[in-house]
């Protein structure tokens, strides 16, 4: 029920936003611009984000011809696409009639695209599933990055003196600590659920971005109009939402885009320590390391996994660069 419900406000909040964006001419013109550039990303990008909702629209099904206790798991939108019980006993290479050891018959022979694991899973299944794990560790941890970065990014740049201090001051603390040694004690501390780790990478992850919201807002604040407005009687609060943070978009924007990429990445890296989250491409890459020691190497569940990875981690950073291209105001006024 969570998730359809999460899915629900999803596409509402997307439906919004495209009616927002075509009533707006300076974001559809951008949108447009966007899409003349890099129309191949975006469709890479639209079909990962449609098998993420797909695979967390899930119900329950006992009619379903599955037995047991899966009878009683809700079953999502992908695990639908593939027929109930789509499991072998071992391994088997991709389209085999038999058993990769012992050439025993396959329950379901040929159908098995990208081949099976160790426990005789579908790799083409698995690999479809962890779409909606990296769009989750990418989305939410970026989207608690970023309003924590402008938190404290303006609040030091605008306020400056005491304020500035005690941002520094926390920035400074928690770049001492080694990164990915405070985001694995998080981990281990919050749990190692989906929600856990995008908590623990995002509250690793926001100095960066702030550091660049500082800069920015300490040139702002300078500016004719906030001294206009300041002059007006505007409170504090007014000119920082009225007039500090709409310029800051543009950044908000290309950092989103361009942040994604790396928490992805930055899971996989856990997965490869172990702390990683379960039906993640970073755990399918971990698992593989034993396969690559065995004879005939085992290959297939590392390529599908690397694959699906490179090409959402490709066209996000191409997505990324088109957007700082074209929502950029140094590289506009050099367009010009």
């Amino acid at each position: 029920m969570v998730s359809n419900a999460v899915v629900a406000l999803l596409v509402a909040g997307a439906v919004f936003t495209a009616r927002a964006v075509r009533r707006s001419g300076f974001w559809s013109q951008a949108f447009r611009e966007l899409a003349r550039r890099r129309p191949a990303a975006l469709l890479a990008i639209a079909v990962y984000i449609a098998l993420g909702l797909a695979d967390a629209v899930a119900w329950i099904d006992a009619a379903g011809g599955v037995e047991g206790v899966e009878a009683h798991t809700p079953r999502s939108l992908v695990d639908r696409a593939f027929p109930a019980g789509f499991q072998e006993r071992s391994y088997s290479a991709p389209l085999a009639a038999v058993e990769f050891y012992g050439g025993a018959l396959l329950r379901h022979p040929g159908a098995h695209w990208l081949g099976t694991d160790i426990l005789g899973r579908d790799v083409f299944h698995l690999t479809l599933k962890g779409a909606r794990i990296a769009l989750l560790i990418g989305g939410l941890t970026s989207l608690i990055v970023i309003p924590l970065a402008l938190l404290f990014g303006m609040s030091a740049g605008y306020f400056g003196g005491r304020v500035d201090d005690a941002v520094f001051f926390l920035i400074s603390t928690l770049t001492s600590i080694p990164n990915l040694l405070l985001l694995i004690a998080l981990i281990l501390a919050l749990g190692r659920g989906p929600v856990q780790v995008c908590i623990a990478m995002g509250v690793t992850s926001w100095v960066g971005f702030a550091r660049v919201v500082r800069g920015e807002t300490l040139k702002l604040r300078e500016l004719d109009y906030v001294q206009a407005a300041r002059a007006l009687g505007a409170t504090e609060a007014r000119i920082v939402l009225r007039h500090i943070l709409p310029n800051l978009i543009h950044l908000v924007v290309i950092t989103f885009v361009l942040l994604f990429s790396g928490m992805v990445l930055t899971e996989a890296i856990l997965s490869f320590l172990g702390v990683g989250i379960d039906g993640s491409w970073g755990q399918m890459i971990d698992q593989a390391r034993d396969e690559l020691a065995r004879d005939p190497i085992i290959a297939w569940n590392l390529a599908a996994a690397s694959a699906a990875l490179f090409v959402l981690i490709l066209a996000v950073n191409l997505v990324g660069d088109a957007v700082r291209d074209i929502l950029d105001p140094r590289t506009l006024r050099e367009n010009l």
